[in-house]
């Protein structure tokens, strides 16, 4: 965790000569949005105005909840290992969306339950799943901060092996319920309005849902001001793994791709642990889950992609991908205003 101090801001002169490069193609002045905004951000992670994200993956931290023996969930816990045996082998939904944007998958047990051998599936175990947070803390303080450390411990072996941008991903059946209890504590907001229908609850599974919650969070009292404190009583080692991965992306200045609910309650923590590494994330779409724009909102940024996604995975986060692709194919081209004969267009 001592790693944190090395955050600093993203490089402001780099993301102005970003600006500045925009400026000079020749297309009116900011008319690619968002997308502008994105590239220049993006400058400002690398330090230079000139960069590649050619080389992109998916880290899905996979962790089983003990709050699933209440009820919460459609499925048993035997789902999560399912998904991530099928992650693994390549067969999983995101290994299918993220071929297509060009993108590697690597699916890491942070706390699948029971001993697993499944070849490609990575393994950084810290138990068999959390606690059940209804009667007391998922994990201890001390296996929160171990969660962290896996995802910075990840980003920095990515950044190593070359990768150059990294999409959030998760799996773990549960972790709606979790993430919502963890949005609700940070939202001040009651678990009726940022708890939702999780994987496919009915209105009677809802309503139990919201009491587990209430009962979670009238029994751990985490303090809204100590985001470890909050993982550790109502969260996930998928979260915790997670909230690692955008420090990660802030310590060793790489862009670290939001996918939905799950990975925006990851990032609030990050940005309360470390404000500064809210520079380093980017938003890919808004999620479905009733908080998913609310968590947005704390963090203070705007999705590009709003399609009523709610899959999870990662899934969304690679959406973003060729998005980035088309966006730096007009910052990188020839098409100037200089090679023109025309002017530029002028702020007014």
């Amino acid at each position: 965790m001592d790693r944190i101090k090395l955050i600093i801001p993203a490089d402001r002169e780099a993301a102005r000569r970003a600006a500045c490069k925009w400026n000079g193609i020749a297309k009116p002045l900011h008319s690619l949005g968002m997308l502008e905004d994105m590239v220049i951000k993006l400058a400002g992670i690398y330090g230079s105005e000139i960069f590649s994200i050619g080389r992109r993956c998916v880290v899905a931290m996979c962790a089983d909840n003990g709050v699933v023996c209440k009820g919460v969930t459609q499925t048993d816990s035997s789902v999560t290992a399912i998904v991530a045996r099928a992650m693994a082998e390549g067969g999983s939904n995101i290994n299918l969306m993220a071929k297509t944007a060009g993108a590697e998958v690597f699916p890491v047990d942070i706390g699948i339950k029971g001993e697993l051998d499944i070849p490609g599936l990575i393994d950084r175990k810290i138990a068999d799943g959390t606690e059940n947070i209804s009667v007391g803390a998922a994990m201890t303080r001390e296996q929160a901060e171990k969660a962290v450390c896996v995802g910075i411990d990840m980003v920095r072996d990515l950044k190593e092996k070359g990768y150059n941008i990294i999409v959030t991903g998760e799996m773990g059946i549960g972790n709606t319920t979790t993430s919502s209890a963890i949005a609700s504590v940070l939202l001040g907001l009651p678990p009726e309005e940022t708890t939702g229908r999780g994987a496919g609850l009915d209105f009677e599974g809802i309503k139990r849902k919201i009491s587990v919650i209430k009962r979670s969070i009238e029994v751990n009292r985490p303090d809204p001001s100590d985001p470890i404190d909050v993982l550790s009583k109502i969260g996930g080692f998928d979260i915790g793994g997670i909230t690692g991965l955008f420090l990660g992306g802030a310590i060793y200045r790489i862009p670290i791709v939001m996918d939905g609910f799950i990975s925006a309650v990851s990032a609030a923590l990050a940005a309360l642990i470390c404000p500064a590494s809210k520079e380093y994330m980017l938003c890919s779409h808004v999620s479905k889950e009733p908080a998913g724009g609310q968590m947005l909102e704390f963090l203070g940024l705007e999705p590009p992609i709003t399609a009523g996604l709610c899959l999870g995975e990662g899934t969304g986060g690679v959406l973003l991908l060729p998005m980035l692709d088309a966006a730096l194919a007009v910052y990188n081209s020839a098409h100037l205003f200089d090679n023109l004969p025309m002017e530029k267009y002028k702020e007014l």
